[in-house]
């Protein structure tokens, strides 16, 4: 059960979105900027580094939210997305996002664990600066969402077809859709 009532409808951040429309769109527009807006790198990989730093994180709903929109928008779907979340050194990924990961990780533990050496081999794997930025505000922001998720108990549900659904709707309608119908439920009600 939730720290704050929430509606126990919408699970995670749906609901707390929905209980503070106002702090909800703004990051729901950072959101869908990084996460769907135009990269070198794709949808289905931004969403990955969301998933892994998640899922090290301990936060449930986020890892599982993640891996569903990540497994709806990469090669090799679902399989690529349990592999990287297991062990980014084994998982059938490129050598790029590889290197992005291990930057995304070093960003959750700390800002001061992301190191030249780090930065130096995702570029050499062929990262760009943008690419770089990205993975660590990625990270932040993931890390941020975590707390946010599991510091207020927010509900998740434990059906992988929840989160099958909740990425075909992402996919459909992108983040701004998501806040924007938390905020309008909000501010009916």
């Amino acid at each position: 059960m939730s720290h704050i009532t929430v509606d126990p409808t919408k699970p995670g951040i749906i609901g707390l979105f929905a209980f503070r429309p106002e702090t909800a769109k703004p990051l729901g527009e950072l959101v869908e900027t990084l996460l769907r807006g135009p990269s070198s790198l794709t949808t289905g990989e931004r969403e990955l580094i969301g998933a892994v730093v998640s899922k090290e994180n301990d936060c449930y709903f986020c890892a599982e939210a993640h891996g569903a929109f990540s497994a709806a928008q990469i090669e090799g779907g679902a399989e690529t997305v349990a592999a990287a979340k297991k062990d980014i050194t084994s998982a059938p990924i490129s050598d790029k996002l590889r290197a992005l990961l291990k930057v995304a990780l070093a960003t959750r533990e700390s800002g001061h664990s992301v190191t030249s050496a780090l930065i130096d081999n995702a570029k050499a794997a062929g990262a760009s600066e943008a690419d770089i930025h990205d993975t660590v505000l990625i990270a932040s922001l993931f890390s941020l969402f975590n707390r946010y998720v599991d510091g207020l108990a927010t509900d998740a549900p434990d059906q992988p077809e929840w989160y099958a659904g909740a990425a075909q709707a992402l996919v459909a309608g992108g983040y701004a859709a998501i806040s924007g119908a938390a905020q309008a439920e909000a501010q009916a009600a």
